[in-house]
């Protein structure tokens, strides 16, 4: 399993239309081989009144991530993404991780 994510830091004042921006998009990502799960994360706002989200996309492994950074779905999907950046304060920070364990409820 591979897991990516993108930090972003949001100022206060354009949390909502990040959000919805979000919420309301075409990711594209069920239809790709690999696709496992994809979480919006909000969390803590920090005392400048700045908010951090994280997009976490889990992949069955690092090369089915490749190939949809690759893919036309991809490009479908952040074809706006230019027009966005003014949501979020600089670029957001990629982090890939290769899972190591995994531990899972019983059913």
């Amino acid at each position: 399993m591979f897991i990516a994510m993108n930090r972003f830091t949001v100022s206060k004042g354009n949390a909502e239309a990040f959000e919805a921006l979000w919420l309301g998009r075409d990711s594209h990502l069920k239809t790709m081989d690999g696709f496992v799960e994809f979480q919006m994360l909000k969390g803590p706002e920090g005392e400048d009144g700045t908010r951090l989200y994280a997009s976490h996309t889990v992949w069955s492994s690092e090369d089915t991530f490749r190939a949809w950074t690759r893919s036309d779905a991809f490009r479908a999907a952040h074809k706006d993404a230019g027009g966005t950046a003014k949501l979020h304060e600089g670029a957001p920070t990629f982090e890939g991780f290769s899972v190591i364990q995994e531990i899972v409820a019983d059913t």
